[in-house]
């Protein structure tokens, strides 16, 4: 893969030298320059956001959940009961237990992935031995709880979002969805719940409710820092009164719309299909915009992980 980008990316500076906009060769030197400067930006960029969310999940672990006997769930989950067990540093499992998918992972998703995987895992298990001497900041089960999830949910969400992870167990899940008719969420919840299972004989059951708790915390805070706060939606209209509706929406909610064709299968009719995305504040009075305009008009919300180009910028309204 790493080579076929780097040959598109010959062809791509061929083709500019063919270009009349290039009068130079020192101009197709400049750009070339400007591209890896770009490269290299985001390189620096990616690895700062790995290094920053490995440490956050470090924090999660040693400063709020381990102390109190609060487990995470899969391959983490496991590293925190061998550590109890065997009285061996936590970052020495962290990162022999999940090494092993580091390989797995260059072969499933790529290099990329891979290296950024190995990376945040270097980083959370060198600061996670770092963080152990530290005293926990509060021995408050529930305040721990809450915490440590929030933490260990934003680490893991900034490693995923650019491009890592922390965590072998969807790796696995997804080897084992291949050999076996479950699907990547139902392996890592039965995986989980024997890990959690195992938690209760190891440091009581009360201690595993809380870590179930812990667990649903920072699944929540993952989809917060993945998605973002302002989460967009987007929107299918179907209405006849299609260009009432359309001007209505860019009128009062100030967004662009996007008229498709379409064509009823029932009917046969030609029908105009209206798309728009907007933001999660902005759906309640979509919906008014819509039933003041035709309240028989068929609409369909759903939710949207990025938006990117184009003009989804909201224009001011006057």
């Amino acid at each position: 893969m790493e080579k076929g980008l780097l040959k598109n990316q010959y062809n791509h500076t061929h083709e500019v030298s063919l270009s009349p906009e290039v009068s130079s060769t020192e101009e197709i030197k400049n750009r070339m320059m400007q591209h890896q400067k770009l490269t290299k930006s985001k390189v620096v960029k990616r690895a700062f956001f790995l290094t920053f969310g490995a440490v956050l999940m470090a924090v999660g672990l040693e400063i709020f959940l381990v102390p109190n006997q609060i487990m995470d769930g899969g391959i983490t989950g496991i590293s925190i009961i061998l550590s109890y067990l065997l009285g061996a540093k936590l970052g020495v499992f962290l990162f022999l237990l999940n090494v092993p998918f580091f390989f797995v992972g260059y072969k499933q998703i790529g290099k990329t992935f891979a290296i950024s995987t190995l990376y945040g895992i270097a980083i959370m298990s060198i600061s996670t031995a770092f963080f152990h001497p530290v005293p926990a900041f509060t021995e408050d089960i529930l305040l721990a709880t809450v915490f440590g999830g929030i933490a260990l949910g934003a680490g893991v969400g900034l490693v995923i979002r650019y491009g890592g992870s922390l965590d072998g167990t969807e790796i696995l899940a997804i080897i084992i969805n291949k050999k076996l008719p479950f699907s990547v969420g139902e392996v890592v919840m039965f995986f989980n719940l024997f890990i959690f299972s195992c938690g209760g004989f190891v440091f009581g059951w009360d201690r595993a409710m809380y870590s179930i708790l812990a667990y649903f915390i920072a699944f929540k805070t993952i989809d917060i820092v993945i998605e973002g706060l302002d989460q967009s939606k987007s929107v299918w209209i179907i209405s006849d009164k299609d260009q009432d509706i359309g001007e209505a929406l860019m009128a009062r909610l100030g967004r662009g719309v996007t008229y498709l064709k379409g064509e009823g299968a029932y009917t046969g009719d030609d029908k105009k299909v209206i798309f728009c995305v907007i933001s999660r504040l902005e759906e309640a009075k979509l919906k008014s915009i819509v039933e003041e305009v035709d309240p028989s008009a068929f609409l369909a919300v759903s939710d949207i992980a990025e938006v990117r180009g184009g003009r989804f910028k909201k224009k001011s309204i006057h």
